[in-house]
């Protein structure tokens, strides 16, 4: 039984499922992913800002961020947060899962992960034949590139070559380092999310079953799991579990789940009067995320995104894409990225740039000034942590959410060389015939102080939290899963998404929140594919000085 049908969920199910012999039950409250405003690529604002689509979480005030309020969206409709994400794929580079073993996963380097990644791959992005041992090309998930029509993009990769950064071919291969061209899980015009790739194929399978309804709480028994008590129209049932239950419920769900289930910090609670079945201090903390904020710069000539953002061109973007899967609604507009390093002698990258040839916020607001383009820009490697607790011991609440974003000082001084690198490759010749005044943070702002308190009022959240059931050793007092996703102090229970994470993976984490999924029902059927060790020698190539 799995509860949630988001990136993780739908890949356990196709391949739990493969085995005729295995009946997999999958849970989910979120309604149907139908309709232009999901499948568009070019819409993706709108689904992630709909109550229909999104759980509409909110973060606690951050206190170090002036107490704001952030955005937390999670996807509430079949295939979660992949329904409603920017649909960027992005492995995560080598050295993350390395990382991953060195705090306890072992079995999950980068030499473990890679046939997974290969494994789930339909990679559209090259030559034939061109780092064909790096990439799948006969997996459900289609990975696709944008055709970078737009002068813009360009531009932004010569101002990168000239600032004296690498290039690279394909960051998911090889070689992540560099800049170049974005992937995208686009396929055929349409958003390709993991509901698409893996659900709907499962679900014509005669041993897959989707349930609408609420996962309230897993029942446990004798230190087991035995079924999920959950709540449909309005009356409550418990579906029993023939053989396990695997949580894939995201980094915010999960981990109240297993609260309400009794599993998780024994005084939290105790404070909530929820009888303690297994005392995990690590459920619910160790939450990470990527903030970043957008430096935007009016463009001088009209070729920019705003052209399209009125009513009658909007209206046309949509037709040529309903007739003819076409056009710019045909594209995330995520289609030349950057991986770049923060200062010379960091040992690998750790600042992702996102380029978009528009100067607008996720929520879809464009800057006053009309034309423009913007650096999505932060560390991929912040210090700060922060949790996920229960609200009350009423499943119906939201968690309580505080990432405690820039709470130690490193990654200020990190944010501010973000401000500072995109503020150098904007003015590099490449945009000379494009570039009008900086919108934001503003030419005035320019003093770490000044810097600061811009990051502080503008700072967002990239949507990609993660960590809050940590992957770990048994004997890991804060571990919350062992390395094969079972959750420790309970049987036949398992959690496999992007909360048991160990360490946020550097880049958006659709992709390896994938994976996870993919390789967590090996270790479920008990089958593993054999580790690439021939790759070894060239896991992490780019070391060494960014320029």
């Amino acid at each position: 039984m799995i509860i949630g049908s988001g990136s993780a969920g739908s890949a356990l199910a196709y391949r739990l499922s493969e085995d005729q012999r295995n009946s997999v039950i999958v849970l989910e409250f979120g309604g149907s992913d139908y309709g232009p405003l999901i499948n568009m690529p070019a819409a993706l604002s709108y689904p992630m800002n709909m109550s229909l689509y999104d759980w509409g979480y909110k973060t606690e005030p951050e206190v170090h961020l002036g107490n704001r309020r952030l955005a937390a969206p999670r996807g509430k409709v079949v295939g979660g947060s992949s329904s409603i994400n920017g649909m960027v794929y992005v492995r995560g580079h080598a050295r993350d899962f390395d990382n991953w073993v060195q705090l306890g996963a072992a079995g999950w380097s980068y030499a473990d992960v890679l046939p997974y990644f290969i494994r789930m791959e339909n990679w559209h992005g090259g030559d034939p034949g061109v780092e064909s041992d790096w990439r799948g090309t006969d997996g459900p998930l289609h990975v696709s590139r944008g055709s970078r029509a737009n002068p813009l993009f360009a531009a932004f990769e010569e101002a990168g070559r000239q600032a004296g950064f690498e290039m690279t071919s394909d960051y998911n291969g090889r070689k992540q380092e560099g800049f170049g061209a974005m992937e995208q899980t686009i396929w055929r015009g349409r958003r390709w999310s993991a509901a698409s790739a893996y659900l709907k194929p499962a679900l014509k399978r005669a041993n897959v079953h989707l349930i609408r309804c609420h996962a309230r709480r897993i029942r446990i028994a004798d230190g087991r799991a035995v079924g999920v008590e959950i709540s449909r129209r309005g009356k409550q049932s418990t579906i029993v579990a023939r053989r396990e239950v695997v949580v894939a419920a995201s980094a915010f769900n999960s981990p109240k789940l297993l609260m309400l289930s009794g599993i998780g910090n024994a005084d939290h609670l105790a404070e909530h009067g929820i009888r303690v079945i297994a005392d995990r201090p690590g459920v619910g903390s160790n939450l990470m995320d990527h903030p970043e904020v957008y430096v935007q710069q009016a463009c001088t000539q009209p070729v920019s995104l705003y052209r399209y953002w009125n009513w009658p061109a909007k209206i046309l973007v949509g037709a040529r894409w309903m007739l003819f899967r076409s056009g710019v609604g045909a594209s995330n507009q995520f289609e030349s990225c950057a991986f770049i390093r923060s200062e010379a002698g960091v040992e690998y990258p750790d600042i992702q740039i996102h380029f978009l040839p528009i100067a607008i916020r996720y929520d879809g607001q464009t800057a006053e000034q009309g034309h423009g383009y913007q650096l999505h820009i932060g560390p991929m490697r912040c210090a700060s942590r922060g949790k996920v607790r229960l609200r009350s011991a009423d499943p119906d609440e939201p968690p309580v959410i505080r990432f405690n974003y820039m709470s130690q000082p490193q990654d200020w001084v990190v944010f501010r060389r973000c401000i500072r690198l995109a503020r150098e490759i904007l003015a590099q010749p490449a945009f000379d015939p494009y570039r009008g005044e900086e919108i934001q943070p503003g030419q005035e702002v320019q003093s770490d102080d000044r810097i600061d308190a811009f990051i502080r009022d503008n700072i967002e959240s990239a949507y990609h939290p993660c960590g809050t059931c940590r992957m770990g050793s048994r004997n890991d007092r804060l571990a919350v899963v062992d390395p094969d996703c079972r959750v420790i102090g309970v049987d036949r229970l398992r959690v496999a998404d992007s909360s048991i994470f160990p360490q946020v993976t550097y880049g958006n984490t659709n992709g390896p929140s994938i994976m996870v999924a993919e390789k967590a029902a090996d270790h479920i059927l008990g089958k593993r594919l054999p580790p690439r060790d021939d790759l070894q020698p060239w896991i992490s190539p780019d070391c060494g000085n960014s320029r």
